[in-house]
């Protein structure tokens, strides 16, 4: 019993010790490499989303084909797949990107198909009148576009969207792949070094759902403003 006691104070040692020493590495992994894609990917990834959105309702031909292809292409085959031809199957035809700009090609690309549903999906929620109405006061289609149209398009795919930011926090982990040092990169080196595994990455989850947590707050937040500011 007393050997029993001894064995698990000591445990719970190492264990303080792992945390303690593990800790600050992750959360740096976490501030200059984790939430930085994040937020690049997202951006670039809105910009690609709205210009394929656009395209998809263009009545262009051309323009929504190859939107079409495009959101096809990324949303039929796994984020994982794409990190790698873009990191390792790209090199083979003499195409090579550092770990890092490739994640953030490759997380735009996989962001920019699937928010652009999003964002087609609030345009094309926007009652038909809306159109109508400013063309009668001569607007044109891309004023009509820009100051009537996208600005409750937008308001309507904040939750959605907010929801994709908060995925793509979690689905960065799969850059520690193709060697971009994030902190679930960074959990598995410390992992391989003190093979305190259940811990470490006990850890690495705690700090992406604090993250997250507090992403959800900040969404709850916005989600309120909205809509005082619709009903108003």
């Amino acid at each position: 019993m007393y050997l029993n006691s001894v064995v698990n104070s000591d445990r719970l040692s190492v264990w303080v010790d792992v945390i303690t020493a593990s800790f600050m590495p992750l959360l740096k992994g976490a501030l200059f490499n984790t939430i930085p894609l994040t937020l690049i990917t997202f951006v670039l990834g809105l910009i690609l989303a709205t210009i394929t959105a656009l395209w998809r309702i263009s009545g262009n031909a051309v323009l929504e084909w190859i939107a079409r292809v495009y959101v096809s292409i990324v949303r039929g085959t796994p984020l994982l797949v794409q990190l790698y031809i873009i990191f390792y199957g790209l090199p083979t035809i003499g195409v090579t990107i550092d770990p890092f700009p490739a994640a953030v090609i490759g997380f735009s690309l996989n962001v920019g198909a699937y928010a652009s549903e999003i964002i087609r999906a609030s345009i094309l929620s926007i009652p038909k009148g809306q159109w109508e109405a400013a063309y009668t006061i001569n607007m044109s289609y891309r004023q009509t576009l820009q100051r009537i149209i996208l600005p409750q398009a937008a308001r309507v795919s904040v939750p959605p969207l907010s929801n994709t930011f908060i995925s793509l926090i979690k689905d960065t982990s799969l850059a520690s792949l193709i060697l971009v040092t994030e902190m679930f990169r960074k959990a598995q080196e410390i992992a391989s070094a003190n093979y305190e595994v259940l811990m470490v990455y006990s850890l690495a989850g705690l700090i992406y759902w604090v993250i997250c947590f507090l992403l959800s707050l900040v969404q709850q937040s916005l989600e309120r403003r909205l809509e005082r500011y619709v009903l108003k």
